[in-house]
């Protein structure tokens, strides 16, 4: 099986393998094919590169290269991987790809493969491989090659391996993600984030905008997919980013006046407004496998026909969101809104505006995660539900307030923290599912009308089934939250939570 694997992303891997030091061994080439056409593929945040792996559609088939032998099956187009053919690609990518996630097209161009040889002075073989260049256009060319020892020739491999890795120090080697970023024509550390830069010095001002201005290319990256239906994850991240956006506007107090802070509110919530309604169809039909273990046999055929219900509600819901997002109103106001942003000498600042970045963070974050450890050290099972869903806004803006500022502390050290929260916030987060299931499900109940007096009475029982099941789990996810909190409040957690953010302090670097 082939011991190494090299990947280029900004040379030729000829001249790579060509220009290493292998002693008495040297480089073979067989001529070329002729070139064919290739479709990367991936998932819409690049789990498939983001696994060290590249996945190629040609006519002849689909091409997994990365692992130490490339895999290969039957020619499939592209979609959720349960709905593939069976084959070693796909059950390669079953252990990588989320069934959430479906595999879709991100790049393309032309693909040409020879073979190399590694050979001594009397040439003969000592290792053998495969040259890929994929050249997607515009200057954007990846090589990757794999060399496998012949019987015999282990020390001949290490000795490349050797050479190849010495340059791969000097910057010449790059990962799959990164070749991956190259044929997409995307920025490597933009791949399923927004990384921001932001220094200690900088004004709370500056950092706000260019947060905000970070969120809203990120959520204008998603409109193509959106209007495609490719994958719903391309609203959640849509979603996802414009809420952010509007945290910064809430979470940084005194950065803006309030006239202007109401004003960005509005305008931003209107815009999230349109996506509501889609995007709680999308959790349902999502989750449609699980809701239906959960209740008894009897009670599944109404639960199928209400998904029914949803899947068509869907249809109409996308329709709309599109028709949106296609407007010249749309258009107009987004390109008004990255404007302000770009430019900010329009934007009316608040008392807090010049104070310096990293006083701003470590004040808001302070404050913020002693608020949270007051609300859940009260909490305890007289306490109302309320004080719980007021616990899982808090957690949920402590988070972004870290992850907003995550330069100004260490990436590392703020990911340590963000993790000891994360269990109290997926517990946080079931309990307002499991509470927000049953009030939406409960409506829909209400709002049955037309079809058979048959199907309404079946949809109803099981919709009166799935809610009790929902309330179950609310109350046992509810009966967690003092534990889950504890597991977050450790003495070593608050010593970090001190040591990073407590104003006075010194943050490392």
């Amino acid at each position: 099986m082939p011991e190494i694997l090299t990947i280029t992303t900004g040379g030729d891997l000829r001249t790579l393998l060509q220009d290493a030091d292998l002693g008495k061994l040297h480089l073979s080439l067989d001529e070329a094919d002729g070139g064919s056409a290739f479709t990367l593929l991936d998932t819409f945040d690049a789990q498939v590169a983001a696994a060290g792996l590249l996945l190629l559609l040609t006519k002849d088939g689909l091409h997994l290269l990365g692992d130490p032998k490339p895999l290969v099956q039957a020619h499939a187009e592209p979609d959720f991987l349960a709905r593939m053919p069976t084959g070693p690609v796909t059950k390669r990518l079953s252990r990588i790809v989320s069934p959430l996630r479906t595999l879709m097209s991100v790049a393309g161009g032309t693909l040409s493969r020879q073979g190399l040889r590694v050979l001594d002075d009397n040439e003969k073989t000592h290792l053998r491989g495969q040259l890929h260049v994929l050249d997607a256009g515009n200057g954007r060319t990846v090589s990757v090659s794999d060399l496998t020892p012949l019987r015999g020739y282990d020390k001949s491999l290490r000795k490349v391996g050797s050479a190849l890795y010495a340059r791969a120090a000097k910057g010449k080697v790059n990962t799959m993600l990164e070749a991956s970023a190259v044929l997409r024509g995307e920025d490597p550390a933009l791949i399923g984030k927004t990384r921001i830069v932001m220094s200690a010095d900088e004004k709370a001002f500056k950092a706000a905008n260019d947060i905000i201005r970070a969120q809203i290319v990120a959520a204008r990256r998603q409109e193509d997919g959106i209007r495609a239906d490719l994958d719903s994850e391309f609203l959640h991240e849509y979603r996802v980013a414009l809420r952010r956006v509007r945290s910064v506007i809430s979470l940084f107090k005194g950065v803006y006046d309030e006239k202007q802070t109401a004003d960005l509110k509005a305008r931003f919530g209107a815009i999230m407004a349109r996506t509501g309604r889609l995007r709680d169809l999308d959790v349902y039909l999502i989750e449609r496998e699980a809701y239906l273990a959960l209740v008894p046999e009897g009670f599944r055929p109404g639960i199928g026909k209400l998904f029914d219900m949803f899947a068509a509600q869907r249809d109409v819901e996308h329709a709309k969101l599109t028709a949106y997002l296609d407007s010249k109103a749309y258009e107009k106001e987004m390109a008004k809104l990255e404007a302000l942003f770009d430019k900010t000498k329009a934007l009316s600042k608040g008392p807090e505006a010049k104070r310096h970045a990293l006083d701003y963070a470590k004040a808001l974050i302070w404050k913020r995660y002693r608020k949270v450890c007051r609300i859940a050290r009260d909490i305890d099972n007289a306490t109302p539900d309320a004080q719980v869903h007021e616990l899982r806004i808090e957690c949920k803006k402590l988070r972004y307030l870290m992850e907003f500022f995550a330069p100004l502390f260490g990436d590392a050290e703020v990911r340590k923290l963000i993790k000891a929260l994360k269990g109290l916030q997926d517990n946080l987060g079931n309990f307002n599912d499991y509470s927000v299931q049953q009030a939406a499900l409960q409506a829909q109940a209400e709002a049955l009308v037309g079809g058979s007096a048959a199907d309404t009475v079946e949809i109803a029982s099981g919709l009166g089934a799935l809610v009790t099941v929902l309330h179950q789990k609310q109350l046992e996810e509810r009966a967690r939250v003092a534990a889950s909190f504890a597991a977050f409040d450790s003495a070593e957690t608050q010593a970090q939570f001190r040591s990073l953010f407590k104003p006075g302090g010194e943050a490392k670097p």
